[in-house]
Parts: structure tokens; C-alpha cells; sequence
């Protein structure tokens, strides 16, 4: 329609700030949605930035879904996780797009922060505002921003992993595991652990799954041989994917996909594992 190119312009930076808030993709098309809403609705004529208008829009709607998520999510069932966005292997030229901060791991660290930190965090972080900007989107000083955005990057680097692993040795590790778990080799799987190594599994009270995350090496291959006794078919199959721009793994039942597989590595040994088995974050995740 007239006057909806700003909007059209802004659309992929509007989902991709409000997913990386809500780590849904449901949510984030909703608040696309109101966002446009608000758009047509608004006396363009005194709108000087349209893309401040419309990151503004989306941010501050993005907290107040959040703000109501989180007390969701402290009753959950088991670990939650962010609903994947799966896309075909390699596709290279989306790769570039889907940045470290759209990992699995990533946004599940993102979710200690309040909504506000959370924001503010982002913006600078991931889109490059500056704390005039952020300040004028939070209504908040620049110097309350600056504090914010700081507490927040502290936060988040004292949880991350010293070790930054290429996405080739991550795929290699994922086809070791595959190979080990259809071949049953627990001496395999155990070496591709690190001792301490976590494994969460979120099944949103739909799919049995672990109410706390299993956290050391042997335990987490006994889960994964059982569960293969239990599970594994003729049917039911490993495929590489991208699944939030970095390689992890669908599992399919019947080709019926149930579950997602995400990892974090030093390159050498799997560090912490992300399951997605909760039907609802599954349903619209099919390759992109």
C-alpha cells in the first residue's frame, strides 16, 4: 500500500530484533504484525526517522511481550529454549546473515537479562545503535544506557565460553556423534563430551524431558543410549542443518521432524547440548 515502503524496508531488522528478544518466531511475526498496525495508524507527516519510529515501535512492544513471557517461562516445565529457525545446509549466503547472536546458546544466555537490559543489549550489540538512540527508544538518559548496555555485556562475557569454535569443526563433531549414537559406541560418545557438559532438553510438558539440565558426561550418554534403545527406527534419522545460522542437527521420525539438536564446542569435545522436542517450537520451523 501508499506509503508502507519505510515499513517494507525495516521488515527482516524488525523480526530479526524481536525474535533475538523473544527467541520465538510466532511472537516475532506478531510483533511485526502490530508494529505495521501501528504504522498505518500514525500521522506520518511528524515522523522525521521512520526507521527510528519503527525500531522504536518494535522494541518497546517487544519488552511488554516479554515482560509477560517471563513469568511463563519461571513455571516452565523444563529448560526453555528458543523455537529454532532451521534452514538447509550450507547455504552459504545466509550464513552470513545469521551472526553468533542468533545462536541457540546465545539467546538462552540472553535470558538471565531483564527485558529492558535485554533491549538495550541488543541494540547496541547486534544492530549498532548508539546510547543517544537506545536512549531515545527506552526513554532512558544516554548514561543510563551506557550503565545498562555495560552491566549487561559483563553479564554475558563472564557466561560465555572462552572458546569460539569454526562452524566446520562443529559439524565434524555432529557427524561423530550421529555415527556413535546409530552404532551405540559409548566409549565414542564419551569422548566427545567434556566432563562437565551439560544437556537440556525442552519439551514444554508435551514430550517427557528432563525438568533441569543433566550436567556431566557419563550421565548424559546413558540418556542418549536409552534414549536411542527406546527410539531409534528404521524410520527415525539424524540430518545436518543449519539451525539458527550454525550446524546442528534434525531428528526425524517417519520424516516427521521431533526434535532439534544445537551445540556448543571448543572444537575439540561438545560442550553444552540444546534439544528443542517441544511440538509447539517445531511446528513452524521447517527449512527456510
Amino acid at each position: 500500500m501508499p506509503g508502507d515502503a519505510p515499513f517494507e524496508s525495516q521488515r527482516g531488522r524488525l523480526f530479526g530484533l524481536a525474535y533475538r528478544m523473544l527467541g520465538s518466531r510466532a511472537d516475532a511475526e506478531d510483533i511485526v504484525q502490530d508494529t505495521y498496525l501501528r504504522w498505518r495508524q500514525a500521522e506520518r507527516e511528524s515522523i522525521r526517522n521512520p526507521e527510528a519510529w519503527l525500531v522504536t515501535a518494535a522494541t518497546r512492544l517487544s519488552i511488554d511481550r516479554l515482560r509477560a513471557a517471563k513469568k511463563v517461562r519461571e513455571t516452565y516445565s523444563s529448560p526453555w529454549l528458543p523455537e529454532p529457525l532451521i534452514s538447509e545446509m550450507p547455504s552459504p549466503d545466509r550464513d552470513a546473515e545469521l551472526a553468533s547472536d542468533l545462536s541457540i546458546a546465545f539467546l538462552t544466555l540472553l535470558e538471565r537479562l531483564a527485558p529492558e537490559e535485554r533491549a538495550a543489549f541488543l541494540l547496541h550489540e547486534a544492530f549498532d545503535c548508539g546510547y543517544d538512540e537506545i536512549a531515545g527508544i527506552l526513554g532512558k538518559t544516554t548514561a543510563a544506557c551506557r550503565q545498562i548496555v555495560h552491566r549487561a555485556r559483563e553479564r554475558v562475557r563472564s557466561d560465555q565460553r572462552r572458546f569460539r569454535a569454526t562452524d566446520s569443526a562443529k559439524e565434524r563433531l555432529l557427524r561423530q556423534f550421529t555415527a556413535a549414537v546409530e552404532a551405540r559406541d559409548e566409549k565414542a560418545l564419551l569422548a566427545l563430551f567434556a566432563p562437565d557438559a551439560t544437556w537440556a532438553a525442552d519439551g514444554g510438558g508435551r514430550v517427557p524431558a528432563a525438568p533441569r539440565p543433566i550436567v556431566g558426561a557419563e550421565r548424559i550418554v546413558r540418556l542418549v543410549l536409552g534414549l536411542q534403545q527406546r527410539f531409534y527406527r528404521d524410520s527415525s534419522s539424524f540430518q545436518m542443518a543449519r539451525i539458527n545460522g550454525e550446524a546442528g542437527l534434525c531428528v526425524r521420525l517417519d520424516g516427521r521432524l521431533i526434535g532439534t539438536l544445537s551445540v556448543e564446542t571448543d572444537g575439540e569435545r561438545i560442550l553444552n547440548v540444546y534439544v528443542v522436542v517441544n511440538p509447539e517450537k517445531l511446528g513452524n520451523a521447517a527449512p527456510q
